[in-house]
């Protein structure tokens, strides 16, 4: 019986040792600044047009991408497209590829960036305005599930609500 015991308290240490918000606060925070330091590398890599820089940002395999038309730019356009899905899969290859090879300036301007993270796994979440040549193209949230792979950070997952701007 005292055995089991004993077995139980090591495991409720181990436990309790491994739990966020301990020991973790500080790992937390230089987590939040790598993140943060993944977040101003992905717009700079965009105004560079880095597809490279880009696709490095991303976990290889694995992953997902998501756009989700806002209500309003959803009902206007499947007006006329009746066949047209709200919800639109893609990859993070199609972005790079496209910003790489894009001639025209493209930047996303990131607002109200939120980070949470236990130093293992994070999000990221915030509102975007995506310009292109200097003019608002759309409006949107996105959020990004990250994982630290050893290495650093990498995103493992993308979504972000599409506003398009009416006035193209």
């Amino acid at each position: 019986m005292k055995k089991i015991v004993m077995a139980s308290g090591l495991w409720m240490v181990l436990a309790c040792a491994s739990l966020p918000g301990t020991a973790r606060a500080a790992d937390d925070v230089q987590a939040k600044a790598q993140i943060g330091q993944l977040v101003e590398r992905f717009q700079a890599a965009i105004i560079a047009h880095d597809k490279t820089a880009l696709e490095g940002m991303f976990v290889a395999d694995g992953g997902s991408w998501f756009e989700v038309l806002g209500e309003d730019a959803y009902r206007q356009i499947k007006a006329k497209k009746p066949d047209l899905s709200r919800v639109h899969a893609d990859n993070y290859r199609h972005f790079a590829a496209f910003i790489g090879d894009s001639k025209q300036r493209i930047e996303e301007q990131f607002s109200n960036v939120r980070i949470q993270t236990d130093g293992a796994v994070a999000s990221v979440y915030f509102d975007f305005i995506f310009l292109v040549d200097g003019r608002r193209n759309n409006v949107g949230s996105e959020t990004w599930q990250l994982v630290h792979t050893g290495e650093g950070w990498k995103i493992s997952a993308m979504a972000y609500s599409s506003y398009p701007d009416r006035t193209r």
